[in-house]
């Protein structure tokens, strides 16, 4: 496993592992232990995916030279998935 899991070197790791167990050439053994791994980068990704989502925020214009921030909300018809 990578020693400094930020999101795009997990990304990254997890789509190797996808490649090498799509390509069926492995062993039970060996394919039982990338998809361990792959599931623990996954998580990896989406707890990184929520922090990133929890820091976006919007601008909003409140008048013609004032500004403020605010979280940004789901647009109407997204789902959010946990």
């Amino acid at each position: 496993m990578l020693k400094k899991n930020n999101f795009e070197n997990a990304l990254k790791r997890l789509e190797e592992i996808v490649q090498r167990l799509e390509g069926g050439e492995l062993s039970l053994d060996e394919s039982l232990k990338l998809f361990e791994e792959g599931i623990e980068l996954s998580r990896v990704c989406t707890k990184k995916l929520s922090e990133a989502e929890s820091k976006v925020e919007k601008l909003v214009k409140l008048g013609e030279k004032e500004f403020k921030t605010e979280s940004l909300e789901m647009e109407e018809g997204e789902e959010e998935e946990k």
